[in-house]
């Protein structure tokens, strides 16, 4: 039976609890990553760690967390269930807040900490191969929400597009934000290439100085891999606002994630993207992606 560790200490997935009074179900309070693990080790298990204690500092959850003994818990929950290969999920939680019954100053709680791993979804080759079809989603994100560049439980208006996504038969959804500029995807970042170019919407914490806007945009931890591949590849990148004529005008549209690594998209709703097929840009930073997960695991295992 997989084992989970929670706050501390192994437990068997069955037993893997919280109260009932923890934020985290109350509230909906708490932030994840989900990391890939090959070889035995986490792909950047650092970088995921290092934002997830950014953003609990930033959202007030908690000033307190420490990335690299985050990293050697996942990892040692890695160890415990002896996966090579593994997707590798850490939740943090408000725990015991009680916020309605406590004024902000008296509020003080232990977050709630829960990793738990699990073979990798078998993805079937297909999707890489000749690529998917996505929709706009019905809703759209607030540029003026803290919280929408944070990756946050509350995840169900995500989730939801998905399932509306699946049920026309497409694989993932774009979101656009309320001034009419692609920010993402339900569970992925988004790029285009045009022109030999790669461009992908501004991230949290790269938007000018000069605009009072802030992005909704997560800061990909897989996108940030992507860049700078692109970049020791000598593709130029570009990251800006896009609007969806520009989506649907590129030679090629592709998603990342941990999961995913790189998904190429080969139309929107009803329209074709590029050629129709994955193209030669998506196909080499997929290959270059994939090596660099292989390297930078096995060489943190040895």
């Amino acid at each position: 039976m997989l084992q989970a560790w929670i706050d501390g200490a192994f437990v068997p997935m069955t037993d893997a609890k919280i109260s009932a009074f923890d934020a985290g179900f109350q509230h909906g309070i708490g932030l994840f990553e989900t990391m890939a693990a090959r070889h035995g080790r986490i792909f950047r298990g650092l970088e995921h760690m290092e934002r997830m204690s950014e953003s609990a500092r930033i959202l007030g959850l908690s000033d307190s967390l420490r990335a690299e003994a985050l990293v050697d818990a996942a990892e040692a929950t890695l160890a415990e269930n002896a996966l090579e290969h593994a997707r590798v999920r850490v939740t943090l939680t408000g725990g015991d807040m009680n916020l309605l019954a406590r004024t902000a100053a008296e509020v003080q709680h232990d977050p709630t900490i829960l990793i738990h791993v699990q073979p990798p979804t078998p993805y079937p080759q297909i999707l890489f191969e000749q690529g998917i079809g996505v929709r706009v989603a019905d809703a759209q994100l607030n540029v003026a929400d803290p919280f929408a560049s944070h990756k946050t439980l509350w995840y169900w208006p995500r989730l939801h597009a998905l399932q509306r996504a699946a049920a026309a038969g497409m694989q993932e959804a774009l979101w656009f934000d309320v001034t009419r500029a692609l920010a993402c995807g339900c569970v992925s970042n988004v790029f285009l290439v045009k022109d030999g170019a790669l461009i992908t919407p501004m991230a949290r914490g790269e938007e000018p100085k000069a605009t009072p806007l802030r992005s909704p945009v997560l800061p990909g931890i897989t996108r940030a891999a992507i860049i700078v591949l692109a970049e020791e590849s000598g593709i130029a990148v570009r990251r800006e606002r896009i609007e969806i004529e520009a989506v649907l005008q590129a030679d090629e549209v592709f998603l990342t994630n941990s999961s995913w690594q790189v998904l190429p998209v080969v139309s929107l709703e009803q329209r074709t993207i590029g050629a129709g097929t994955p193209g030669e840009v998506t196909r080499t930073l997929r290959a270059a992606l994939l090596e660099r997960i292989d390297r930078e695991t096995v060489k943190a295992r040895g």
